[in-house]
């Protein structure tokens, strides 16, 4: 992406449809979200590559564990299954979902709060059980008398900025509670293609069509 002359400074992913591909390809429903593995670590590679200082994965939403006992245990599985592959790499991780609930991974807790893996030099976040619900009333629950002059500072994703650009696979046209303080001046891109049929270059089309909105924040 050499010609691009303005790169967002935090890229949101909704990484849709690994159901239908795994239909798709004569797989069962659940099996797609293994091959969601992969794409997600190239797209994280290629975020560091250019330089872009910050990328959220939507993993999984509290209305998600209302599936079928097999694909929750795929998606949580995934989910777990990605962090290990970045401890092995360089990232600035945190994990933000309800912790409250069993169907957060165990394995996860430790990154509930921002942890330097090698280098850093990215942030990554992960939805992990997330709900919009809950995040945005993170704060009444808890009794935070200093979110009465700015709510958004006691949310429970408060430590996540705000999007510049959400890029979904999968066609559709919806953020489906996708991080709604941060995402509120964020550009909306939809890739038609099923999150496993990722490649960089619908990335690359996403960046390219960012080059030419308006970015006023409301100016």
């Amino acid at each position: 992406m050499a010609n691009a002359q303005r790169l967002p400074q935090h890229v949101g992913i909704i990484p849709d449809g690994n159901r239908r591909w795994a239909q798709d390809q004569g797989f069962e429903k659940q099996d797609g979200y293994h091959f969601g593995l992969q794409p997600g670590l190239e797209l994280y590679s290629e975020c560091l590559a250019l330089g872009i200082p910050e990328i959220t994965f939507y993993g999984f939403t509290v209305d998600n564990t209302k599936r079928p006992g097999a694909q929750i245990e795929a998606f949580r599985k995934a989910c777990v299954e990605a962090v290990a592959e970045l401890e092995n790499r360089d990232a600035d991780l945190l994990v933000v979902g309800n912790t409250q609930s069993v169907f957060f991974p165990k394995e996860l807790l430790r990154y509930t709060q921002r942890t330097r893996i090698g280098e850093g030099r990215i942030k990554v976040n992960f939805l992990v059980n997330y709900g919009w619900n809950w995040d945005l009333n993170h704060s009444l629950k808890n009794g935070d008398a200093s979110t009465r002059h700015n709510v958004a500072d006691g949310i429970a994703s408060a430590d996540i900025s705000r999007i510049d650009l959400i890029v979904r696979w999968g066609g559709g046209r919806r953020l489906s509670g996708f991080l709604p303080i941060q995402s509120i001046y964020a550009d909306f891109y939809v890739v038609d293609e099923l999150w496993p049929d990722f490649s960089i270059e619908q990335f690359h089309q996403a960046l390219a069509w960012y080059q030419d909105q308006d970015v006023t924040l409301g100016g």
